[in-house]
């Protein structure tokens, strides 16, 4: 029986942007996020690749890791994910290539098929790739086959990516359905699951990608990341205050209007419909909102449930230093961080 303390925890971050902020505002607080998190003993800070959303910063996200691995000394540093539709896999293989070679051991590569936009976007992005996703797969295969230089034959002839070719870079698949949950356990890849926004999928998700595992050089048997969503304070009560910035946020969203990271309310009676209040919290069946108490028992029951072999954790929280109390407070309740 997997221990709570045992499981690892990473961080997955959406650079938001508050109402008050700007970007530049949001890319500081990303680093400073990450080296708090470095020194509390969280295993990795991911940066998701989002576009056209006006309280989210880290489009480029590449960039972004960059920067961040710059700002930190030992906590692996990756994308959760690139979306791979919206990229040329040769891309993809030098601008990882590049990252790997300027921090060594430290860079990860989480993968989705999603747009992570809206249409007009997508289209955007898009032009000229005539890729929707469909042919995830074998943009994957050709991905993979720039890093390693005995797979000549799933590349374009004569292509090789420098910096790239030979590095050992961790692909993760990420997904919020089956189908990537399929693909990573039959290329028995690791998997992480964004289950603080598609939680209904989760379960029948795990199963999927546990039962279809086959063993590969990369992994002898299945290892799953769960995504939570997490507000967490000193009391219940703040902690739940805290968590209307999400919620605000994921109301934007239901109602089509994307906007920046609202400050926190006393109460949402007011701004939802009893629809959308039960659309909202039906998206957050896997948060984690309290004090470290009711946290810790929270994530028990997760655990429970999942079998999850790691978490990563985004908190969407207005006030960066309550955002940084937040994670703090996480590690100490699933004992990443020690007592002096």
């Amino acid at each position: 029986m997997k221990q709570l303390q045992d499981i690892p925890v990473s961080v997955l971050d959406l650079a938001p942007i508050t109402e008050e902020g700007t970007a530049a505002d949001a890319l500081r607080n990303a680093l400073d996020l990450a080296q708090h998190a470095e020194e509390w003993g969280f295993r990795r800070y991911w940066l998701a690749e989002h576009h056209n959303m006006p309280g989210i910063a880290s489009s480029a996200t590449s960039i972004v890791i960059g920067h961040v691995a710059a700002g930190t000394k030992s906590i692996r540093i990756g994308s959760g994910g690139i979306m791979l539709p919206n990229h040329a896999p040769l891309m993809i293989a030098e601008q990882f290539g590049t990252l790997e070679s300027l921090f060594p051991g430290r860079i990860d590569l989480g993968l989705g098929r999603a747009p992570g936009s809206d249409q007009p976007a997508s289209r955007a992005i898009r032009r000229g790739l005539g890729s929707d996703g469909s042919d995830f797969p074998e943009q994957l295969a050709e991905l993979r086959a720039y890093f390693d230089p005995g797979a000549a034959d799933s590349r374009p002839p004569g292509v090789r990516a420098v910096p790239g070719e030979g590095l050992n870079i961790p692909i993760w698949l990420l997904g919020s359905s089956g189908f990537s949950a399929r693909l990573a356990g039959q290329l028995g890849l690791p998997f992480a699951f964004a289950s603080h926004f598609a939680p209904d999928y989760l379960l029948p998700a795990l199963h999927l990608y546990r039962t279809s595992f086959r063993p590969s050089g990369v992994l002898d048997k299945p290892y799953a990341m769960v995504g939570l969503s997490a507000a967490l304070a000193d009391t219940t009560e703040e902690a739940r205050r805290l968590a209307t910035s999400s919620q605000q946020q994921a109301l934007g969203l239901i109602r089509g209007r994307p906007g920046k990271l609202k400050p926190p309310v006393d109460s949402m009676e007011e701004l939802w419909s009893p629809q959308e209040q039960a659309l909202v919290l039906g998206r957050q069946q896997y948060a984690v909102i309290g004090d470290k108490a009711a946290v810790r028992e929270r994530m028990q029951q997760i655990l429970e449930e999942t079998q999850a072999d790691e978490w990563i954790v985004t908190s969407q929280i207005y006030d960066h230093a309550a955002r940084l109390r937040s994670y703090e407070i996480l590690a100490e309740a699933l004992y990443t961080k020690w007592p002096e």
